[in-house]
């Protein structure tokens, strides 16, 4: 699967081996022992450093309920008659779909798919970049692209990536993709960011967003046990980016206006937040680190040898 994707989530992992995600963790673990992925957050990647850009056919089939559930929530911060800017990805095209619903919109895109999403919708008016044709995600880019955005201002963006850390922000393994999405951003008064749980962490090669202009981020709850993303969430929260987490009782009112300044806010409490030892009253820690280096499992039973082979083959 990982050949095939460039990328896998351990909860897709554990529903095509019908087993837990906590066992197939460990699985993962063991794989990267032997050089045959690298671990990212809630996933695994082909191994070789960077995240790389999977087609728009292996990324419509990976974490498709979480990409939904994201895509609920954003909508509801979309309000009638606005203009809006979305830019290119299977987690935006989620959102476009129910945009449609939003009378007096007026969207701005440099997407074919997120255009297709809204082509028949009553009211919604959609306004096409110029640029040259990106096949492997069905976007424009380019100088042509670029150009279409100059002087245009809206109210807010609505940006997908390859990865997102607390560091760099968002970004992309695509230079002319990465070109174009900063262009989406100069446009906005306020940039979205849209990602699931796989991309927290994750660091590709050209930053698009930088962490200090993410007004917002709207993700799904992290597995359990997964501290590394908590602890992702609760750095970006630090540095002022509003989390909204779809599937943690969030609804599509639970972001409200966005505060003046960078003072760090959440919409809701981050999942799985404790507080840390020594932390000060009222204020959450974030979630410590576990152990990065894991040993091979040279204890490993039968038939968790067995579901490792299954996993190597896949």
């Amino acid at each position: 699967m990982v050949r095939a994707n460039g990328a896998v989530s351990l909860r897709e992992l554990a529903r095509v081996v019908q087993t837990s995600e906590v066992t197939v963790r460990r699985d993962v673990r063991a794989l990267e022992s032997e050089g045959l992925l690298d671990r990212r957050h809630g996933g695994a990647v082909l191994p070789g450093g960077f995240t790389r850009d999977s087609g728009f056919p292996q990324k419509s089939h990976l974490a498709t309920a979480e990409k939904t559930a994201i895509a609920d929530v954003a909508a509801g911060l979309v309000e009638e008659g606005e203009a809006i800017v979305v830019g290119a990805g299977t987690t935006t095209q989620e959102l476009a779909r129910r945009l449609a619903r939003v009378p007096g919109l007026t969207v701005v895109t440099n997407s074919l798919l997120v255009a297709q999403a809204l082509a028949h919708a009553n009211r919604v008016e959609v306004v096409m970049t110029g640029g040259t044709l990106r096949g492997s995600n069905y976007a424009l880019v380019g100088s042509g692209a670029e150009q279409s955005l100059q002087g245009l201002r809206v109210s807010r963006a609505f940006l997908s990536g390859s990865g997102l850390t607390a560091e760099r922000g968002l970004s992309t393994s695509n230079m002319l993709s990465a070109s174009v999405d900063r262009a989406l951003v100069q446009a906005a008064a306020e940039v979205v960011v849209l990602a699931d749980h796989t991309k927290l962490g994750s660091d590709t090669m050209f930053q698009t967003v930088p962490t200090d202009l993410i007004t917002r981020l709207v993700t799904d709850e992290p597995p359990a046990h997964d501290d590394r993303a908590a602890t992702e969430l609760q750095a970006l929260a630090d540095q002022g980016v509003q989390i909204a987490v779809a599937g943690a009782g969030s609804g599509p009112t639970a972001a409200e206006a966005p505060p003046s300044g960078r003072q760090a806010r959440r919409d809701m409490p981050l999942p799985g937040q404790r507080r840390a030892r020594g932390g000060s009253p009222g204020k959450p820690g974030a979630q410590p680190l576990r152990g990065a280096a894991v040993l091979p499992d040279q204890g490993q039973a039968p038939q968790d040898r067995a579901r490792v082979a299954d996993l190597r083959r896949r």
